[in-house]
């Protein structure tokens, strides 16, 4: 213990200066071996003992994480390392590799500068390998190689090193073929990895050792003498003689860069207001002394201390008793507590600089993405961070409902916070029914989210999973449908049209958003969405979740103006429920065309235009083509070439297509796409059953399409008797009226 607390001392003095602090990331496929090689890190720093590293997994302190022998939530901690004389301070994420929580990799890819992709060297690259690396890139985070698991190769498949060396130069080309597809042009060459330069290491986590070319060449180690220590039974001597955390914190103080060096290119990336030039110099130079701006990347909910937050310290120095002004939350907070983590502890420190990641209390306003300014900037400060690119979207549901009816106000208030801890997930609460629904990921990512709130003592009863769908259209209504108000004194004519993609993922990316001026839209809409000039520069109201515009093409209607915003509010309720299973919809362009809108206000308020403008939207989506989305996942399934044939049998069945198959020596890679409905239920027990427990497979969300014809309408029909809609499909007619 009085080890660990000079170590902890001793950090904190290096912290002071940005310029021996490295923030990076362990990234990697689920079950590639992140967390084990996380031990053995730890272990190098004397956290945890030598004989456990490998085993112990001390950052998967959450008791699931535990009990399934997976990373759930990213954990923190702070490392020491010592090369050629030269002291570092590390701050290091462990991150989670199942698709489902794939939303922490995100976040915690904003607070860091490098990471450390691990593989599994008998896998080789996965699905969720270029998942992950791929965020790291559109992040600007450095990406280094680590290919782990290499005593598979040696007492599994029993390679030889020739075969060995052709595997690790596979795995090499297929990580730097990712770099070379989704890195920026000016990171592309400079960021590919090679053996012969440190950036790639090769190793054991399990059993402790690796090597990197300059390790090798400095002990005078071949593989050769690796492959006689498995012989000979003695691999324990390898984790003595090459210990797996030398490679990697040698590769990492050799490449990732430090703070300093990292925003200078980072903050172009990350940061959205650039008006400011001494704001922005701040951030690019990591100054201590600049104006205190942190970069929010989680926040969870501690059952003894209440909501802690963790955030980058981008510039200047946090401490403790300052206030900070939430720029999203739009409200000024007093920090009470700034901590440094170590895995599952907080140590306190009462001044933390620049390039730091802190863990702070006081800030409960705060959800992830959110921008922390010293209140005398706030004004100087229109827009912080960018909102993080999410990769996954929530299409899995489920319904709860409280066991007593006296818990309903404490359960929705457990749900909101979970909601705030974890943006990939949203919380529907009908007032009106008392519904409560839940929506996430995947199936896992659900369990997961409410057990906490289960061992809190609340008892609730959790629906099946269910999938979340989106309502569209494949072409546009032919001509304009018009509407009533209920008191028949108003009326409007409305078109609806399939949005191109160009222009959805200007939306999904947010280069066009709400607190954009319409000049700005217009201009982009134009310039990279191709859209016509009359509609880009009468964009009156985007719906960012769903993807949809709202637009005005009418010329010279009275009282429009008047009337706007409450067309705008009716507009978004019918894209938050559309009309053929109340379901949101999706990658729309709806336009007024025309309107007559009373002279009395009396007679034109929000209880006759809300419901006349659904009606509207409603009766044009439904007069042509109208089409129900469902949730598509990409699946990878890995088994030995004699089940190529079972899985993709299994996967026809259940409305799956291949898209192919690769060999990689004694295992096969089966790629394709899935249905997210088919893959609830007995998938698993099926996949397990075809192939007798020998296939991994994984799922990723790739997109959304079209339900086939013959299943649109039962679907429709079991969403609408769940809501308790009326059971029927719906019709164009029932929303049009006539003149």
């Amino acid at each position: 213990m009085q080890k660990y607390k000079k170590i902890v001392e001793h950090l904190q003095g290096l912290m002071m200066d940005p310029r021996n602090i490295k923030n990076i990331g362990i990234i990697a496929h689920i079950d590639h071996g992140k967390t084990t090689l996380s031990d053995n890190l730890l272990s190098s720093a004397g956290m945890i003992s030598t004989r456990m590293a490998g085993e112990m997994r001390w950052l998967d302190y959450h008791e699931l994480e535990q009990a399934r022998g997976i990373t759930i939530k990213a954990a923190n901690v702070s490392l020491y390392y010592k090369y050629e004389g030269r002291e570092f301070a590390i701050n290091m994420v462990d991150t989670p590799g199942h698709i489902d929580f794939t939303g922490h990799v995100t976040r915690s890819l904003r607070v860091i500068d490098g990471a450390i992709v691990v593989v599994d060297a008998v896998e080789e690259v996965m699905v969720q390998t270029e998942t992950v690396t791929r965020q790291a890139l559109e992040e600007r985070v450095r990406p280094l190689l680590f290919i782990n698991k290499v005593d598979r190769l040696i007492k599994e498949l029993r390679l030889t090193p020739q075969e060995t060396q052709k595997k690790i130069a596979r795995i090499i080309t297929q990580f730097n073929d990712l770099i070379e597809a989704y890195a920026e042009p000016e990171f592309r060459d400079k960021w590919k990895v090679r053996w012969e330069n440190d950036t790639v290491a090769l190793g054991s986590g399990l059993h402790g050792w690796g090597l990197n070319a300059s390790v090798s060449k400095r002990k005078g180690v071949t593989f050769g003498e690796i492959l006689k220590a498995y012989a000979e039974d003695d691999h324990v001597r390898l984790k003595h003689e090459l210990p797996v955390h030398e490679a990697i914190l040698e590769m990492v103080v050799k490449h990732v860069p430090s703070p300093i060096e990292a925003q200078q290119y980072r903050i172009d990336r990350i940061w959205k207001d650039k008006h400011d030039e001494e704001i922005l110099e701040a951030l690019k130079k990591c100054d201590p002394n600049g104006p205190l701006i942190i970069g929010v990347n989680a926040a969870k909910l501690d059952p003894h201390a209440g909501v802690v937050v963790t955030g980058r310290v981008f510039s200047g120095t946090v401490g403790e008793g300052q206030e900070v002004y939430l720029l999203n939350a739009k409200k000024t907070q007093r920090i009470q507590q700034t901590a440094i983590y170590m895995g599952p502890y907080r140590v306190r420190m009462e001044r933390i600089p620049a390039g730091n990641i802190a863990a702070l209390l006081g800030v409960d306003a705060a959800s992830s993405g959110e921008t922390l300014v010293v209140p005398s900037i706030r004004g100087r400060v229109q827009e912080g961070f960018e909102a993080m690119h999410y990769v996954t979207e929530p299409v899995v549901t489920v319904a709860i409902e409280a066991k007593r009816p006296s818990d309903l106000p404490k359960l929705v208030d457990a749900l909101r916070k979970l909601t705030l801890q974890d943006p990939n997930l949203i919380l529907i609460h009908n007032t009106e029914t008392g519904e409560i629904l839940l929506k996430g990921t995947g199936a896992l990512h659900l369990e997961v989210s409410l057990y906490d709130i289960k061992k809190s003592g609340l008892e609730f009863e959790v629906s099946e999973p269910t999938v979340v769908y989106r309502e569209s259209m494949k072409s546009s209504s032919p001509e304009p449908v018009l509407a009533k108000s209920p008191n028949k004194l108003n009326r409007l004519w409305v078109t609806a049209e399939r949005l191109p993609e160009k222009v959805i993922e200007l939306i999904k990316e947010k280069r066009i958003h709400e607190r954009m001026d319409s000049r700005s839209i217009a201009k982009i809409l134009r310039e990279e969405g191709g859209m016509e000039t009359d509609d880009a520069r009468n964009v009156w109201k985007i719906d960012e979740e769903n993807y949809n515009l709202f637009i005005n093409r009418t010329v010279g209607v009275q009282r429009l103006d008047e009337v706007r915003e409450i067309l705008k509010q009716g507009f978004m309720w019918a894209m938050k429920e559309g009309p053929l299973a109340g379901e949101p919809s999706m990658g729309l362009v709806i336009r007024l065309v025309n309107a007559m809108i009373h002279e009395d206000p009396a007679h034109r308020g929000p209880a006759q235009l809300v419901p006349a403008i659904r009606r509207a939207i409603f009766g044009a989506m439904l007069s042509d083509d109208p089409v129900l989305l469902e949730p598509v996942y990409e699946i990878q399934v890995t088994v030995p070439p004699e089940l190529i044939g079972s899985v993709i049998g299994l996967l026809s069945q259940k409305r799956g297509k291949v898209s192919g198959v690769e060999e990689r020596g004694r295992i096969s890679v089966v790629k394709g796409y899935i249905p997210v409905r088919e893959t609830l239920g007995d998938f698993s027990n099926e996949m397990r059953s075809v192939t007798g427990g020998r296939a991994f497979w994984q799922t990723k969300f790739s997109h959304w399409e079209p339900l086939p014809k013959s299943l649109m309408e039962q679907v429709i029909l079991e969403i609408r008797r769940r809501k308790g809609m009326k059971e029927e499909l719906p019709r164009a007619e029932d929303y049009i009226d006539r003149l």
